[in-house]
């Protein structure tokens, strides 16, 4: 319930907002109950410039900081409330109305006064929409339009997972050996004397270290690339189909005959 003390800040350049939080109007006149001198009603300047005010009960409304006041109502509904003279009284047969429109019960305590104390006078259209409120004598024809935005939205997640395999691997490397062959040379004059240098009839031996080279397997880890995840952005064409209303505006006018008879007898 909102208090008297913050009607003053309200009535001082505030706002009204709907139940979303959507901006609907400035606030225009807060109106208090005659009895029990609590805020019951609220006018929003609506319309184009803000030139039209509209009635949206302060039931269920709240207010956000200093110069916010947040209703219990749609927008969509607010907009299209009944049109009653904002001139600083509320009647009881345009306060039905409102109660009406908005789906509340009829408290029972009787007119509404501004909080402002503006005098009490007579409420007066200057035409009637037969289906319900008060207008001037024109009809407002509406219609829905399409607005149609993108939104990103998560659709999957890739990721990069290392892990190891194992695979044969198959080289052929050189290897050398050594491998004893037997060798004879014949006595000559340059190797005579090595020959003769021993005994006559002796018993020797002369061994020779063979050799060979074995494969030796080493292994060691080395950097071979880099890889990451990246992503690009590509451009598709999605047709949206929806249906959307619109109100149309039909007269019924007199004929041509019947104007003629009237014309006639006149």
């Amino acid at each position: 319930m909102i208090s008297t003390e913050q009607i003053n800040t309200l009535v001082a350049g505030g706002n009204v907002v709907d139940a979303s939080g959507e901006k609907v109007g400035k606030v225009g006149q807060v109106y208090l109950d005659d009895q029990s001198g609590q805020p019951e009603w609220v006018t929003a300047n609506t319309g184009l410039f803000g030139t039209s005010e509209t009635f949206v009960p302060l039931r269920g409304a709240t207010v956000r900081g200093d110069d916010e006041v947040q209703v219990a109502f749609a927008k969509s509904v607010i907009k299209d409330a009944p049109r009653v003279d904002a001139d600083g009284h509320l009647d009881a047969d345009d306060e039905a109305e409102l109660y009406r429109y908005y789906g509340i019960a009829d408290s029972g305590q009787g007119r509404f006064d501004n909080a402002e104390g503006v005098a009490d006078r007579d409420v007066h259209g200057e035409g009637q929409d037969t289906s319900g409120p008060n207008t001037d004598d024109a009809m407002t024809r509406s219609e829905e339009r399409l607005n149609v935005g993108t939104e990103k939205v998560a659709t999957g997640r890739a990721r990069l997972r290392k892990y190891i395999v194992t695979e044969n691997v198959t080289t052929t490397v050189p290897v050398q050996r050594e491998e004893v062959r037997l060798e004879r040379e014949p006595i000559t004059d340059a190797n005579r004397d090595q020959a003769m240098a021993g005994g006559d009839l002796t018993e020797e031996e002369h061994e020779v270290t063979l050799t060979e080279e074995r494969v030796v397997v080493n292994k060691e880890t080395v950097p071979v690339e880099r890889v990451k995840l990246g992503t690009e952005t590509v451009t598709d064409e999605q047709q949206v189909s929806e249906e959307v209303r619109k109100e149309q505006i039909e007269a019924d006018l007199p004929d041509e005959a019947t104007r003629r008879e009237n014309t006639e007898r006149g």
